[in-house]
């Protein structure tokens, strides 16, 4: 990787070196942050004694010569750079969020020099499509051949609406089934620079539901047992979390267990075992589950019906069940293994 970083900072040298004033010079590397932290108009104005305007006049100004610089092949260091962004592009879809495509240039978590220089290259090359971040996007860089930073955003808003429409997270798959793109890889590409989307365990979504980006640890809980789509007890909920690729898991079996007994999604239904009450579980003990049943049955259940139909909503023994039946308080014998309601 150390080849990657000498080909993008002998293309930013080069790129440099055709600006004949040093004042313009620093003006293009501390806006773009290539030396060091990114400074705004304002800052820069102070620094130099000009105003605001000026420094933007002078920022575009420049721009527009060195991208002519780089169109007539002024800057022979520029070309290597170019392939090398473009061959990492073309095999991360042909749009990447620019900390991504840093990340895999140099081979580590990129800094935000490294992630500038980049984008400065992105901004001059006529090969590429440098995207600004917004509220609504992330800093990105394309292959300019696959559109500007216009019909990329665009792109990304349709992917949004597609998901929107949907009403629940999507798989890349179905995202390709529902748009026309050549390559799933395109999808999940233009989707990652949209700041409406998150993505979790193969599920793209919006960002406020907790199912794709779970902000605590409720959330986590219910995309883990969801993902299990079984009953866990809290000491297993609490591994799998630990063994997330969530952004913090770092959490113990008590906050867990304290979590689980606060919301309402979560149901106890057997020792330390939980389940989603979206999967038909309600809260209760055994003696209300058995009314529930007797109430929805309408009609006497033999004892073997009543212990089947508990052990399907609880996770007790058949034993616990048995014991419950004989509070004579809320519930009549009427043959020999037959009860229902007391009246």
């Amino acid at each position: 990787m150390e080849q990657n970083a000498s080909t993008i900072e002998n293309a930013i040298k080069g790129s440099l070196s055709i600006i004949e004033q040093d004042r313009e010079r620093e003006i293009i590397s501390r806006r773009f942050g290539i030396s060091g932290q990114k400074e705004t108009l304002e800052q820069i104005g102070e620094l130099l004694s000009i105003t605001r305007e000026r420094v933007r006049q002078l920022e575009k100004a420049i721009l527009v010569r060195l991208r002519i610089g780089a169109d007539e092949e002024q800057i022979p260091e520029l070309g290597a750079a170019e392939k090398l962004i473009i061959r990492n592009l073309t095999e991360l879809g042909r749009v990447a969020r620019t900390s991504d495509l840093a990340d895999r240039i140099y081979g580590h978590k990129a800094t935000p020099v490294e992630r500038a220089k980049l984008t400065f290259i992105g901004s001059i090359s006529k090969s590429l499509t440098a995207l600004d971040e917004n509220d609504l996007y992330y800093p990105a860089i394309g292959i300019a051949e696959y559109g500007d930073a216009k019909t990329i955003h665009a792109k990304t808003d349709e992917i949004v609406a597609v998901i929107k429409d949907h009403g629940e997270p999507m798989t890349i798959e179905q995202l390709d089934n529902a748009l026309n793109y050549e390559h799933p890889d395109h999808i999940k590409a233009i989707a990652s620079i949209s700041k409406l989307l998150a993505s979790l365990n193969g599920l793209w979504g919006l960002a406020k539901w907790p199912t794709v980006n779970p902000r605590n640890i409720r959330d986590k809980i219910f995309v883990v047992l969801e993902a299990h789509k079984e009953p866990m007890h809290f000491s297993e909920i609490a591994k799998a979390i630990s063994e997330s690729n969530f952004r913090r898991k770092n959490v113990t079996v008590q906050a867990i267990h304290n979590e689980l007994i606060k919301d309402s999604r979560f149901v106890l239904i057997g020792r330390g075992i939980y389940a989603l009450s979206s999967w038909g579980y309600a809260k209760g003990t055994v003696a209300d589950i058995i009314t529930d049943i007797l109430k929805k049955a309408g009609e006497p259940l033999t004892r073997e019906e009543i212990v089947k139909r508990v052990l399907h909503a609880r996770k007790v023994k058949e034993t616990t069940v048995l014991l419950n039946l004989q509070n004579k308080q809320l519930f009549t014998k009427v043959d020999k293994d037959s009860y229902t309601l007391a009246k």
